[in-house]
Parts: C-alpha cells; structure tokens; sequence
C-alpha cells in the first residue's frame, strides 16, 4: 500500500507537467502533398503500409498514421478466411487490427505471419483483465500480458488497450492505478509501444486521461446516432491531452443493417463516412470478409460530406438501429452525445 501511494504522488506530479506541456494535433492525410491540422508536411514514407488511395489520421501522442478506418477483432471468420481478409487490408492500406480476445490476439497474429511489419496490432484479453476480480493487480495483469505475447508468438504489441468496466467508474482508484502501473511498465519493457483502455464510460475517460498523461488511446462506442456534445466533451479533454481514440461499434452493434447486401453495404459505408466526416475517432468496424473490407474501402474514397438525401437515409437508418438494439446493446443509447 505504501508503494501504491508513492505511485500516486507520482501520477500527480507527471499529470501536472504534462498538462502544462502537451499540444493537440488531428492530422488526416490521403493522396499527395498532404499536411497535419497544424500544416506540417507528412512523409509518407514513414506511415506504415501507405496507399496513396487511404487516409490516415495521426493517433494523439504516439504521432502513428492510422488508416481511417481499422480492422476489428469481434469476427466470424475463421483462421484461414481472416488471413485473407488481412491481405486485403493489407493491399488496401489498412494498417491497423484491434483484438480483444485471447483467442482473437492469436488468430490474428497467426494470420499476420510474415507481415507483421505491414499492420499495427492492438490486443487485449478482456476476460483476464480488471473486469474480472482475480486480474487487478498490476502483477496480474502483466503475467497475462506475458502469456498472451507468448501464446500470440510475439514479443510485443503496439498497442494494449485494456477492457475496462462498461461504466468505468465501477473501478476503484486503487485498481486504476494498478491498471495504469502495469500498462507503464509494459511500455518500459518494450511490450507494449503505446498504451491504453477501453470502456463506456465518458466520465470516466475523462477523468482517466487528465488524471494519468501516460494513456496515449482510449476506445469507446462511436456510432451513426453519437456526435460531438455542445459542452464538455470528452472530444475536449481527449485534444487538449493529445490522446487518440478509436471508435467501436460504428454500425450500433449490427443492427444497423436489415434488407439486401446492398442496401447493408450503402448503410455501412454512410455510417462509416457520417464518423469519419466528425473529425473524432477512428472507426473499428467488424470486417468479416473481403467483400466487407471492399466496402469499407470504398466509403473512405467516396465523397465525404452527406447530401440532404444522405443525411435523411442515414437519419432513418439510425433509428432503425436504436430500436432494433438488443437488450444487452441498449447502452449505446447513452452514447448519443459524446
């Protein structure tokens, strides 16, 4: 406990000088002569995997160029049909993967085989991580880091963004600062480059990124019915503390999509274009093909301000979605002003 409160003192004293330090940047770069929100050249030779038909937008801090939208770990492919929709993505510029699972992490580092230097590769193992009682220890959580680098055959991960609660402030300020000595440590180890959580709770975002300037991402809900609040948003803290975010559940979970294949693949690229045309997060939506990549493709070139006719379709769509949420999906409700 005594070692806990030194880590405190020290949390207080970082947060302060980087309140005082940090800048915020969007940049969003696709094509040729391409420049940062605040106008600095981009070298394209330096973001991984460039296609020059992809944009990318700068992730706070760590100063990576993500694709505009990135590949999600909740899939129904297989091992063999997720190598394929990687070398998609891959082909595609797509150079980003978020996995949540233990399971996920290793199909997807087995399909990334040979490649690894193309994608950026995000992990988490939700059900052994502070959700669960038995893994919020700082100890805990990087002998379950360890196991799944080594399950994964990798000796590090870009990026480990712990599953935090739903509502986040169920944790204790105690299991926070567990949670944030192990992500630390991980990241002067060299297992993880860049460091994060995940969760559902605004406030609690909030708090977590003004209280602790380690974080460099968050992730949390972003769908067609979310947009900026007027007032203290979490877009606010997340710009003046230069941390990037990416967006989970773009198309609300699936139940944005009913009718044909083609209507689906027209309401998920205006979801992804409505996302991407705020300017907030970067969009993780589930690809569970290559015809899903193709499509997600697709929005990222297709014009990105919406017509009247679009934004109505899409208005429509969205309260489609709203009331064809299941009844554990009801909580995206609570994420219409971000």
């Amino acid at each position: 406990m005594e070692n806990m409160q030194v880590t405190r003192r020290k949390f207080i004293g970082e947060s302060a000088k980087a309140a005082a330090g940090v800048t915020a940047a969007l940049g969003a770069v696709a094509g040729q002569g391409i420049c940062t929100a605040e106008g600095a050249p981009v070298d394209t030779s330096k973001i991984l995997n460039y296609n020059q038909n992809m944009e990318y937008r700068r992730q706070g801090s760590t100063n990576l160029m993500v694709s505009a939208v990135c590949l999600g770990g909740h899939s129904r492919s297989n091992a063999e049909q997720r190598s394929e929709i990687i070398s998609r993505c891959i082909d595609a510029g797509i150079n980003y993967i978020d996995a949540c699972t233990h399971g996920e992490v290793c199909r997807d580092s087995q399909a990334l085989k040979g490649r690894r230097e193309k994608m950026y590769l995000s992990l988490s193992h939700c059900g052994n991580e502070i959700r669960n009682e038995n893994f919020r220890t700082a100890k805990k959580l990087l002998e379950v880091l360890d196991k799944t680098l080594q399950d994964s055959n990798q000796e590090y991960t870009d990026l480990w963004r712990i599953t935090c609660y739903e509502p986040g402030g169920r944790h204790t300020f105690n299991t926070a600062c567990e949670m944030m000595e192990a992500l630390e440590t991980a990241k002067k180890q060299g297992k993880a480059r860049f460091i994060g959580f995940s969760t559902h709770d605004r406030r609690w975002i909030k708090f977590m990124i003004e209280y602790f300037p380690q974080v460099d991402c968050v992730c949390f809900p972003f769908t067609t019915m979310s947009k900026r609040a007027q007032t203290d948003s979490v877009f606010d803290a997340l710009k003046k503390c230069d941390v990037g975010s990416f967006g989970i559940k773009p198309y609300g979970a699936g139940s944005l999509f009913r009718g044909s294949q083609e209507e689906n693949d027209r309401r998920a690229r205006l979801a992804l274009r409505y996302i991407l045309l705020s300017n907030t997060v970067i969009p993780i939506p589930g690809l569970n093909s290559i015809a899903h990549v193709d499509n997600a493709v697709k929005a990222v070139v297709e014009r990105r301000e919406l017509d009247l006719k679009e934004q109505a379709e899409l208005e429509a769509a969205g309260k489609q979605m709203w009331a064809k949420l299941p009844g554990n999906y009801q909580w995206l409700k609570d994420w219409e002003y971000v």
